[in-house]
């Protein structure tokens, strides 16, 4: 296999293996991330396989698909037939059992092995900063999906993807394996209802709450950006474990609402809001304004390692702008009925939460806060 260069935003690197065409499988690739990874690789005139049960959403036109259940040993068996592949990029592995059996049947058909994982790995995560050796979930990598139960739902989340990490590194060894920790991927297609929800509510109008302070420092990473990264691994066979996300100082929650903003243009005037003020109101961190979260990790997750080895990431108001123009130009989140739960429940309402609006829609602040409304 070729080397290859760092892959420029937008496109993937057109490296051709000794045989023909890059040939690339894709555990997943309909939708969201593993859409995204498909779609740059056929760009770059790769051949693309995926495989998934079909039941998600469309498959994407060019592509070789094979239908299977990775919880079936025959259908893994099946799929591997299908091989070699220079890459196969695992978007969707959640149980580590499913994910080392998967792994292991791939093993002698796949040149270097992708596994999209979560910053969620990481025991201080969104407690702490972090970087890319900070402490991780224990977790086997034949574990099932009962592992961790104890954890709650994110801890949970997180010692199992923590398991699917060491599934990959046990079945491929840890010169043929990258994983891949994301932080908080947006863009167009997003489908849990983040940027969505803040550019939605941006176009209405109005008096838009958002929580202070302003400077608050965010780190969202574009989905593109994420698979022109994967793919970049994948080509040049770069091994080890990378946190993905935006550099630190990225920007700013200022940035984000004044992006959203700008592209909607609406007649909206933001309405910083001391933190604390909402949470005494009751306001739900993460989900009913979205992308904000008071933990000091959240936004403190160290990427250099990524960047020293290619990754590049667009602007925060290009993603902004680019979703925007998806969403207003007939776009919309391919979802199953877990993801379309999921995104009901970010943002207020419409008419706001009764704990901080007046009637008539003005919002209750005490005065202190609307004294330092600017400077939040």
């Amino acid at each position: 296999m070729g080397s290859v260069g760092v892959v420029q935003p937008g496109q993937a690197a057109r490296i051709v293996s000794d045989d023909g065409p890059m040939r690339l499988l894709i555990l997943g690739g309909t939708w969201y991330l593993g859409r995204a990874i498909g779609e740059l690789a056929l760009d770059a005139g790769w051949q693309v396989t995926t495989f998934n049960r079909g039941v998600s959403a469309p498959d994407l036109a060019g592509v070789e698909v094979v239908r299977g259940d990775r919880e079936r040993p025959e259908d893994l068996r099946r799929l591997a037939e299908h091989g070699p592949w220079d890459a196969v990029v695992d978007t969707i592995g959640y149980i580590p059992r499913q994910v080392l059996d998967a792994a292991t049947a791939l093993s002698a058909v796949a040149g270097h092995y992708v596994f999209l994982s979560s910053v969620n790995v990481y025991t201080g995560w969104p407690n702490e900063p972090l970087d890319d050796d900070s402490a991780l979930f224990a977790c086997p990598p034949d574990a099932d999906a009962t592992f961790g139960a104890d954890l709650g739902y994110a801890g949970q989340y997180g010692a199992l993807k923590a398991g699917c990490e060491r599934a990959v590194v046990t079945a491929l060894g840890a010169d043929r394996s990258t994983v891949l920790r994301p932080g908080i991927i947006l863009g167009p297609r997003e489908y849990v209802g983040r940027l969505t929800w803040w550019l939605g509510r941006a176009v209405r109008g109005g008096q838009l709450l958002v929580p202070g302070p302003a400077t608050r420092a965010i780190q969202p990473i574009d989905v593109r950006d994420v698979a022109q990264f994967a793919l970049h691994c994948a080509t040049a066979q770069i091994a080890g474990a990378y946190n993905v996300t935006a550099p630190l100082g990225h920007g700013t929650f200022a940035d984000l609402i004044g992006g959203c903003i700008a592209e909607t243009k609406a007649d909206t005037e933001p309405v910083w809001v001391d933190p604390d003020w909402l949470i005494d109101h009751g306001v739900e961190q993460w989900t009913e304004l979205p992308l904000w979260r008071t933990h000091p990790g959240v936004w403190a997750v160290d990427s250099s390692r990524a960047f020293a080895a290619g990754l590049r990431c667009r602007l925060l108001r290009d993603t902004i702008a680019e979703t925007w123009t998806w969403m207003t130009s007939g776009g919309a989140a391919i979802t199953g009925k877990g993801e379309a739960a999921r995104a009901a429940d970010h943002g207020l309402p419409p008419t706001g939460k009764p704990s901080c609006w007046r009637p008539g829609g003005r919002p209750v602040r005490p005065a202190a806060a609307r004294a330092a409304s600017r400077e939040w």
